[in-house]
């Protein structure tokens, strides 16, 4: 399926420049742009993933990961092909780098894949796996039909968007995962061609222009974004700038794609990536693709008792009332139903057709 895609202009020689994201690409009559899923037919702007998906399954919304965002609920999952970065450790390569469209086995309408998540019980879609970014507006459409049936949206996204189009993304979703890579221009640039100063304004943006909850995950590798200076700074940059009450989730990351000369995370790096970020004054700060139930769980910042236990997806013990700590009434920030959900750690493929 291809469709005229919006936030582009005309150039000479029936070129096309792509607005969407920073990259800017200009793109010649027949050709795509690095996302590869934006291209130019007849001097038009054409989108060649909208409605089209590499797969859906049901998730529990913390391995997206969110753990303030209606814990215990199950959220369908989707994304489709290519992405805007170029990350050398990409965890999902083989779907965010694919220029293969037989990737894209699945077919979907925006009102299908809504309809699809109330028919199993989802709470929320989440456009995931690549960028929804790069399908703008499939995930518009998408969030619009979702937002008809009281389903709620999820963004997991590197945060890589220009001004304009980051408006209208993130006005239609109710919460997002934010990639924060590292905290250095130099990682960004060689590992990701990307750029931080982008990323951090698309955070600062989510802070204060917007009622979208947010929370942000880093991939720690080894020697190369997990120092203590590195940490330090860009927690204390988090607590400064965005508040002590963003969630920040450390990940372990395992040898992939073109960076298979680094070990997998050890433990005690995220231990101690956690221990910074708290030092620091963040308040809810987890650890990710570890067994971990301390880390992977919510403590009341004011009286530091238990809120929710978690061990990997499954849930355990709750003590949050009306949004605060149930032991000393302390607000706890995020969006809460009166209890959790009982998905667990199941995870469930699922096929969806239009006539769903």
């Amino acid at each position: 399926m291809s469709l005229t895609g919006r936030y582009w202009h005309s150039l000479s020689n029936n070129q096309i420049e792509c607005d969407l994201c920073p990259r800017a690409c200009k793109i010649a009559e027949g050709q795509r742009g690095f996302c590869f899923v934006r291209g130019n037919e007849k001097g038009h702007m054409q989108l060649h993933t909208y409605g089209r998906s590499s797969g859906f399954c049901i998730d529990p919304i913390e391995k997206k990961p969110l753990n303030h965002f209606y814990p215990g609920t199950s959220v369908l999952s989707f994304g489709t092909a290519g992405c805007n970065l170029s990350c050398r450790f990409c965890q999902n390569w083989d779907i965010s780098k694919s220029r293969e469209m037989q990737r894209l086995q699945d077919s979907a309408s925006p009102e299908a894949i809504a309809q699809a998540a109330k028919t199993h019980g989802c709470k929320s879609v989440a456009m995931t796996y690549n960028d929804p970014v790069i399908f703008l507006e499939y995930a518009v459409d998408t969030a619009l039909a979702c937002r008809a049936l009281n389903i709620k949206t999820v963004a997991v996204t590197a945060g890589y968007i220009c001004p304009a189009p980051r408006k209208e993304f993130f006005q239609h979703i109710d919460a997002a995962n934010v990639d924060l890579k590292a905290f250095s221009e130099e990682f960004y640039k060689r590992q990701t061609g990307s750029s931080l100063e982008v990323v951090k304004e698309t955070l600062l943006y989510l802070k204060t222009e917007t009622n979208v909850w947010f929370e942000i995950t880093t991939l720690l590798i080894p020697d190369l974004n997990d120092s203590d200076i590195e940490l330090n700074n860009m927690t204390s940059w988090i607590y400064e700038q965005l508040g002590p009450d963003i969630p920040l989730h450390f990940s372990a990351f395992h040898p992939d794609y073109k960076l298979t000369d680094r070990t997998r995370t050890p433990t005690n790096t995220l231990t101690r990536a956690r221990q910074i970020a708290l030092k620091n004054g963040l308040h809810y700060v987890y650890t990710g693709n570890v067994h971990d139930p301390e880390g992977n769980s919510t403590y009341c910042p004011a009286c530091k008792k238990l809120l929710i236990e978690r061990d990997c997806y499954t849930l355990g013990k709750w003590s949050i009332t009306h949004q605060q700590c149930t032991h000393c009434h302390h607000p706890i920030p995020g969006c809460f139903d009166r209890s959790p959900g009982h998905w667990g750690s199941q995870r469930k493929a699922i096929q969806i057709s239009n006539n769903t």
